[in-house]
């Protein structure tokens, strides 16, 4: 009889599954969710697997991924109510080896089932080898064909020594117990160990000068109070012959001897030989020893030993500080990542939440479990997706925004990176930054719902100063109508009254239209010389002068330009317009117009305006562009602004001469680039075309 274990929250689907397969041939175990299946998760006691999931969340990809770890070489059935192709195939990439769309069809489930088994039965476990006895061939060793005396002894040996590895995070409890196990086997009476400090830990950086000194850590007959206040030197005395040297140095050695440091330290100590420790590069600590407590010293076999034995534990006190390193390291790191205010959350590839801050917990926590182990599936589904993806990618993602759906509406924005070592081909784990921009974002909306009933209420007033400027004389005028109309000269009035206000009101009127549309229709073409034309005396209306000159250059050919002819000229009268307003008394308005090449080999034509005004301050220079901003009583101050609008939509650009320098006096240049598209040729034409070139086309 074969176990099927199925895995789905509805009763009803496990009874399916039972009815399907049968029940005199199958045995089918029904639990709720991964963790009540736990006990069953062994490929001794399972046959098969049938998972009950909509694919359609990742979450559902990764409870596959666990069971596969559980049950490597297990049959996997997944049955899902729709499936789509990309989660279709990632199951399929996970490990399962069917997926069937319910409901369940019992020939088709058998099918599958049998197929599995065929394909990729379990492997039966192999027995355990029998033990063989002590006296066989086959289970005899070197050790069991020792003397049995000789064996236990050796045996016993090995186990007492083994002691010391129970402290191989405590350099001191390490040192100590070897010290102990020495004076066990050896019969040494008096012994201690110096130790370099660590020379790397963060926050505990040994200085250059401690560096050189060795402090004891640990002895063994030797009293505490000696000890407390002494040191050796690496420059000087026992310390700095056996630096200098790396050697064993004897009490009895004739260079000891002659050292009167050196017979002082071994007098003061009560030892006869100086052992150093090094971790196979630099000296760590020296290691000091008495004779027997027969009073034999060591032979030298003993102290070779002795050296070698203790390299091995000068690395492992050298592995215990970088031990200790990366433990300061890493308290240092989750203290830091605590105290950001910006949410931090470390996902392991097994989408095991390493790390994750207080900020983090409060962004997707709920209230409830904040101070519960924050979980993956804590994640939003769209984080949660971008996550697993970065993890099987290797390929981080852009910063993006994530709005929070619910009834607080928070605003985040999340990067995720991957942490992948040097020679990893996938990343270890994944780095979610959660900047919580909730209340920038409701400041920023503040500031534009400011920074608009400014514009607005700046608007309003100027257009109610100007179109009531507009109304005075009509106003002045309608009240006069019914008396003075058979006067000839109140007639005249009146229509001069009536035609400069319209023209004021339509002038506004345009402005505002211009400012309004983005779109730019290039039907029509035109040539800019007598556009200029009808700019300048259209400007000659809103400021008569009979002593204003207009003077212009547009070279031996003519340019036509394509475009909006209304807008173009709207555009040229303002600037026109603001030239005769910079000299009131006697303007004199200059026009040039040239091609020059720019960038990308695209040719541009220069319209430069230049007047005999006193020129643009600094102020007036940087603040021209600004809507309503004017240096004279009347106007709105949004000439400039029009015009320039007018040459971004026609893809060119208006700027005003470096102000403060004679070539800056009073000089407006508008450019347009010859790349204007032209009806008939699909955007390929130009918007500035020579006569000789528009009769060409004509013909």
């Amino acid at each position: 009889m074969k176990t099927i274990l199925v895995l789905t929250e509805h009763p009803d689907f496990a009874e399916s599954v039972r009815a399907a397969v049968g029940p005199a041939e199958h045995r089918v175990i029904h639990r709720a969710d991964l963790q009540s299946a736990e006990p069953l998760l062994n490929p001794q006691l399972l046959d098969a697997c049938i998972l009950d999931a909509d694919l359609s969340s990742v979450q559902q990809l990764w409870l596959v991924e666990k069971l596969r770890r559980r049950l490597p070489n297990c049959p996997l059935l997944l049955c899902t109510g729709s499936v789509k192709a990309e989660w279709e195939e990632e199951a399929y990439l996970q490990g399962v080896h069917q997926v069937m769309v319910k409901p369940v069809r019992a020939r088709l489930l058998n099918v599958f089932l049998d197929r599995a088994w065929r394909s990729g039965a379990v492997p039966a476990a192999a027995p355990l080898a029998p033990v063989p006895p002590a006296g066989s061939e086959a289970g005899d060793t070197a050790l069991l064909r020792a003397p049995p005396f000789q064996a236990l002894e050796t045996l016993s040996a090995l186990r007492d020594f083994s002691a010391i590895l129970g402290d191989s995070l405590c350099a001191e409890a390490l040192l100590r117990q070897f010290l102990l196990r020495l004076r066990e086997v050896l019969g040494v009476n008096r012994s201690v160990v110096f130790l370099r400090p660590p020379r790397h830990g963060l926050g505990n950086q040994a200085a250059a000068e401690e560096f050189r000194l060795l402090r004891s850590v640990c002895a063994v007959g030797i009293p505490a109070s000696l000890l407390e206040h002494f040191e050796l030197s690496v420059d000087a005395g026992i310390g700095g012959y056996v630096h200098r040297h790396g050697r064993i140095l004897r009490r009895d050695h004739p260079e000891a001897a002659r050292d009167p440091a050196i017979m002082r330290e071994f007098d003061l100590l009560g030892v006869q030989v100086a052992i150093p420790m090094f971790d196979r590069e630099t000296l760590v600590g020296l290691t000091l020893l008495d004779g027997r407590v027969t009073g034999e010293a060591l032979s030298n076999a003993e102290l070779r030993l002795l050296f070698h034995l203790l390299e091995a534990i000068g690395l492992a006190v050298k592995n215990i500080w970088l031990h200790d390193q990366l433990v300061v390291n890493h308290d240092m790191l989750a203290d830091v990542l605590r105290q950001f205010s910006s949410g931090c959350l470390v996902v392991g590839q097994d989408l095991g939440i390493l790390h994750a801050n207080k900020a983090a917990r409060a962004c997707f926590s709920n209230a409830g479990r904040m101070n519960q182990n924050f979980e993956f599936s804590d994640l939003p589904e769209a984080l949660a997706g971008k996550v697993y993806q970065v993890l099987r990618s290797g390929t981080g993602t852009p910063p993006f925004r994530y709005e929070q759906v619910g009834a607080q509406r928070n605003v985040y924005q999340i990067s995720i990176v991957p942490v992948q070592g040097r020679n990893a081909v996938l990343p270890t784990s994944a780095l979610m930054v959660i900047e919580d921009q909730t209340q920038s974002e409701h400041l920023r909306h503040l500031e534009i719902e400011a920074a608009n009933l400014r514009l607005v209420r700046q608007m309003a007033d100027r257009l109610a100063h100007e179109v009531g400027n507009a109304m005075v004389p009509l106003s002045t005028h309608q009240q006069l109508f019914t008396k003075k109309y058979s006067d000839a000269e109140f007639r005249g009035s009146l229509d001069n009254a009536l035609t400069e206000g319209v023209r004021r009101v339509s002038r506004l009127i345009n402005q505002m239209r211009l400012l309004a549309r983005d779109a730019v229709d290039f039907k029509e073409i035109f040539p800019l010389g007598p556009l200029l034309e009808e700019a300048y005396q259209e400007a000659q209306k809103y400021q008569p002068n009979k002593a204003a000159q207009l003077k212009h250059n547009l070279g031996e050919q003519a340019l036509f330009l394509a475009g909006d002819r209304v807008a173009l000229k709207h555009a040229f009268v303002e600037i026109l317009l603001n030239a005769l307003q910079a000299n009131p008394a006697t303007p004199r308005i200059g026009v040039n117009a040239q091609t020059q090449p720019g960038d990308n080999g695209t040719d541009w034509a220069l319209i430069e305006f230049r007047d005999n005004g006193t020129g643009f301050t600094p102020e007036a220079a940087a603040r021209a562009f600004e809507p309503f901003y004017t240096t004279r009583n009347v106007g709105l101050g949004l000439g400039l602004v029009v015009s320039r609008k007018v040459a971004e939509s026609h893809r060119g650009r208006l700027e005003i001469a470096s102000p403060g320098t004679a070539e800056g006096a009073g000089v407006v240049r508008f450019s347009l680039p010859l790349t204007q598209p032209i009806p008939g040729e699909d955007g390929a034409g130009t918007g500035f075309l020579r006569r000789t070139e528009l009769k060409r086309k004509e013909r």
